[in-house]
């Protein structure tokens, strides 16, 4: 309906009640004066609220097609950014939420679900593309609002872009199309692509966030982990199993994700990575998965082969210092026992040394004290008398005697001379 439809509408009730107004007056005449008063009085009354009635329902009438008009307009002043896909425009002096066709960014004002990735950065760029008092131009498809009220549109900006597609080619928005709106689906998809073969955006593996940067950090994680140079002690050992346990868990966490249908994910999170490329990433996933696990397992092992090789060289050590601890005593009491016998050695030669000393004193004070001792006066020698000389007997000679005897050498006997 448009706005001079309505006015003709305005014109129909206002003439309408004048006619009856100037009817009842003419009534009027043919009556009394009472008469013709009170009915005059009593139907103007009628036709008065009759009137209010009709120009109401008209203003309301009125409000709602010039509204409807406004959201129809082709052309509106940015007022503010909502996310990456939304906007509020002015249009015709009213706020108008402006729902970009045929892309989708990221979410970031769903209050059941977290902030998504990319999602701040896709409403920091419609911003820059589109700050508050940008003029821009609507184009319209098949179904003009949505179910929450917002308009649909392909927004351009003033230099002529697509902003719908310029999202796109940024890499933070993906092709969509809802219901039978898909006439900017085409030039979307193809700055889409621009971005996949760029690795812009939801494709490049430099935003932590992305698909195909998470699935190139779990894949480096797991090499490094498994790749760790081979550690000395069960510890050490059973950290690096530790470490690879933690990063085969967040693998297999990722994996579920990644491997999970595509119905029950944000197709956002999918737009990083083609079939081919996720079937491709799946499969160096799983290899590097195996090899990871089949690494953890052996470090369990060598952490058990180690700890028992521990525990033993710790006994050993432990026995060995026991026994280095009894011979340290022992040695340590027979240097005591050593010390003391020798003390007593000493104490013992000391105390013999001060009693001859006492005694060789003792016996210098007594015969210090012994009177002093006559001189010794030796007789006088008596002369020598030889004694008398005795005259020489001759022996008897012997009757045994044979003659002389000559002997051989060692005195044996040889023959008579």
């Amino acid at each position: 309906m448009s706005v001079g439809i309505l006015d003709a509408i305005l014109m129909d009730y206002c003439g309408l009640a004048l006619s009856i107004l100037i009817g009842t007056s003419q009534v009027s005449l043919g009556l009394r004066r009472g008469d013709a008063l009170s009915l005059g009085e009593g139907f103007r009354r009628q036709m008065k609220k009759l009137l209010i009635a009709a120009v109401t329902t008209a203003a309301l009438v009125g409000g709602s097609v010039a509204v409807a008009a406004a959201a129809n307009a082709d052309s509106g002043t940015v007022v503010r950014v909502v996310d990456g896909d939304t906007l509020v425009a002015s249009i015709n002096n009213a706020d108008h939420t402006i729902r970009l066709l045929n892309v989708d960014t990221p979410e970031t004002k769903d209050p059941n679900q977290p902030v998504e990735c990319l999602g701040p950065e896709a409403s920091k760029y419609l911003e820059e593309k589109l700050p508050p008092g940008t003029k821009i131009k609507l184009e319209f498809d098949a179904e003009r609002h949505d179910k929450y009220g917002r308009t649909l549109a392909g927004v351009f900006a003033p230099d002529g872009s697509l902003v719908n597609a310029e999202i796109a080619r940024e890499g933070l928005g993906i092709p969509v199309q809802f219901g039978a709106n898909g006439k900017f689906l085409p030039p979307v998809t193809a700055a889409y692509e621009e971005a996949r073969a760029e690795k812009k955006g939801l494709f490049s593996e430099d935003a932590e966030c992305t698909l195909p940067a998470q699935l190139a950090k779990t894949a480096k994680a797991l090499d490094t982990a498994t790749a760790a140079a081979p550690a000395e002690t069960s510890a050490a050992v059973g950290a690096a199993a530790t470490a690879l346990t933690t990063e085969l868990a967040a693998a297999k966490a990722f994996r579920s994700i990644f491997a999970a249908s595509k119905d029950a994910q944000r197709a956002v999170y999918w737009a990083g990575l083609s079939a081919a490329a996720a079937t491709a990433g799946l499969k160096i996933l799983d290899s590097k998965v195996a090899a990871a696990e089949k690494k953890r397992d052996e470090l369990n092992s060598r952490t058990v082969t180690l700890a028992a090789a521990e525990k033993k060289a710790k006994e050993e050590r432990i026995a060995a210092e026991a026994r280095a601890a009894a011979e340290k005593k022992a040695a340590e009491e027979r240097a005591a026992a050593e010390k003391k016998a020798a003390e007593d050695r000493a104490a013992a030669e000391k105390a013999a040394a001060e009693e001859a000393a006492r005694l060789a004193e003792a016996e210098a004070e007594r015969l210090r004290r012994l009177p002093v001792p006559i001189p010794y006066i030796p007789p006088a020698p008596q002369p020598y008398v030889p004694p008398a000389p005795q005259p020489y007997v001759p022996p008897a000679p012997s009757t045994k005697y044979t003659g002389p005897r000559c002997y051989a050498p060692g005195g044996k006997s040889w023959r008579p001379c």
